[in-house]
């Protein structure tokens, strides 16, 4: 396992991130099987050694006008920095309060922590009973030589209209954009073009779940598209 010494480089809020954070261990359907650091957890050696795998979470906020709001993950990040991803992507936490399975409660509490963290949205104008869990999926993308994820990810939709405050040790950028507009950007980052990049696992919810998952949003359907008992094992 690489030392620390080897993270020279490491900016000192993601360092402590990465040693504080315990990420919580589980198998292939989702049971919990131990807790690991969040600098173990996305080591692709340990990955790949150890197949380990962590619970993780991806938020996908929307305003009144269904537009979903984005955000460009900070230049400090150690997995894929200044990539556009969802909302808020993370990981519940090996503590009581996220580890509560009963309605996914320990997932949503977590997300309702990271998007004060990285977004400044409180927790007041996102309740923990207005997410809705919509899927889980199963991943591993390596960012570098070095890092990489191997996630199992729960995908939260939301709809609230909040103000936000992105955090810079988290968020270099956000913006709102229209299913029309997410194309627009897709496009971009197919072409190469101004060095516009997606993150892995949000492209893997553009190409899988997200354009139906909006359009029953729009409709009000939402809760139709719901399947919480599959485990989409995604490439």
């Amino acid at each position: 396992m690489a030392g620390v010494g080897d993270d020279a480089g490491m900016d000192e809020v993601q360092r402590r991130l990465m040693f504080d954070d315990e990420c919580i261990l589980v198998d292939e359907q989702d049971n919990v099987v131990g807790h690991e650091s969040k600098y173990t957890c996305h080591l692709m050696e340990k990955i790949e050694s150890e197949n380990l795998l962590h619970r993780a979470f991806s938020v996908f906020l929307f305003n009144s006008k269904h537009e979903l709001l984005l955000q460009q993950r900070s230049k400090t990040k150690v997995t894929f920095p200044l990539v556009w991803t969802n909302t808020c992507c993370s990981h519940p936490l090996y503590r009581k309060s996220e580890l509560i399975q009963e309605n996914f409660l320990g997932v949503r509490n977590a997300a309702q922590r990271k998007l004060l963290d990285e977004l400044g949205i409180p927790a007041e104008d996102i309740p923990v009973d207005q997410f809705t869990p919509l899927g889980r999926m199963l991943y591993k993308a390596p960012s570098d030589g070095k890092w990489g994820e191997h996630e199992l990810d729960y995908l939260l939709f939301i709809v609230r209209d909040v103000t936000v405050l992105p955090n810079p040790d988290e968020v270099a950028d956000i913006k709102y954009v229209s299913r029309e507009q997410l194309q627009e950007l897709i496009q971009q980052a197919d072409a190469g073009e101004g060095g516009v990049k997606l993150s892995p696992w949000f492209r893997l919810v553009v190409d899988n779940f997200l354009m139906a998952w909006w359009e029953h949003l729009e409709k009000g359907t939402l809760k139709e598209a719901v399947d919480m008992e599959t485990i989409h094992k995604l490439k």
